[in-house]
């Protein structure tokens, strides 16, 4: 019984022994162990994750992401990621041409999440590869103008507009009447050329048949396995394989992505759930 109460002790004493005879290579060890995590701590990302999600308007952030991630040279490779319905033309034409300089510098990768619709597949057309979640809607390149007409409330709540214009179509989209046949027509020649602008990318971005736009660009969503069929899209896969992608175009030997600040997410997280859906009365990708 007492031998096996000292058997504890005994190994205890032989750890400590050891310890205290090979003192300095304990600590050489426990050192470069330390140096090891702290230099896996410490590496800088050479990949980078750029988001487009939503409803395409103020794309400020976006923008700023983009170029930061341009003139990063630390960082090699981009993966863009869309989960967004469209927007307005402008913004997403804005989008557009960033993402088309940085594809000039480093590999994009475009990963449909879920909606790669309208603006934003728009914003997306000029990545190196485009590759689709199997569920991700795909297309609806087209463009719509809209505008409601408060005509006939305005007159049963007795409300009428006083208003002094110098220009035939100055009041051109207006929603307190209903259009005249001319600014009917002038909107009209001012959606077909936002269209005409939006086919000519698609189709020069993707190498698509200019002269079959019906093909591609009649404003259909089309899933993922269909866009693959018309060309929109180059492949179907999960984030995992965009990300995989990513790393192998990028040429990098030791992958390491950008992380989110934890305090950005959680006030973009808080702003999001704070926003109000509004009303937009110009012309939208569609």
């Amino acid at each position: 019984m007492l031998n096996l109460l000292k058997k504890p002790f005994i190994v205890l004493g032989a750890i400590l022994n050891y310890v205290q005879t090979h003192f300095k290579t304990v600590v050489l060890l426990l050192i470069v162990a330390w140096i090891v995590v702290s230099q896996e701590e410490i590496k800088e990302p050479n990949l980078a994750i750029v988001k487009i999600e939503g409803e395409i308007l103020n794309i400020d952030e976006i923008l700023d992401t983009i170029e930061k991630a341009e003139e990063n040279d630390q960082i090699k490779g981009v993966l863009l990621h869309v989960d967004s319905p469209g927007g307005a033309l402008a913004p997403s034409i804005e989008l557009s041409l960033a993402v088309k300089r940085l594809a000039e510098k480093k590999p994009v990768v475009a990963y449909a999440a879920g909606s790669m619709t309208s603006g934003s597949y728009y914003a997306s057309i000029w990545s190196n590869t485009i590759i689709a979640n199997p569920g991700a809607f795909i297309g609806s390149i087209g463009v719509l103008f809209q505008a409601p007409n408060v005509a006939e409330l305005a007159k049963k709540l007795g409300i009428s507009e006083q208003i002094i214009t110098a220009g035939e179509y100055k009041q051109m989209g207006t929603f307190t009447r209903e259009w005249t046949p001319k600014e009917k027509e002038a909107l009209k020649g001012l959606i077909g050329d936002a269209y005409d602008l939006f086919v000519k990318d698609v189709a020069t971005a993707r190498g698509l048949n200019l002269a079959k736009p019906d093909e591609f660009a009649n404003a259909q969503v089309f899933i993922a396995s269909k866009a693959l069929n018309v060309h929109l899209i180059d492949e179907i896969g999960s984030a995992q394989e965009a990300k995989k992608r990513v790393e192998a175009l990028a040429n990098v030997a030791h992958p390491v992505w950008e992380k989110p600040d934890p305090m950005d997410k959680w006030m973009k997280k808080l702003e999001s759930s704070t926003k109000f859906p509004l009303l937009n009365l110009t012309g939208y990708l569609k």
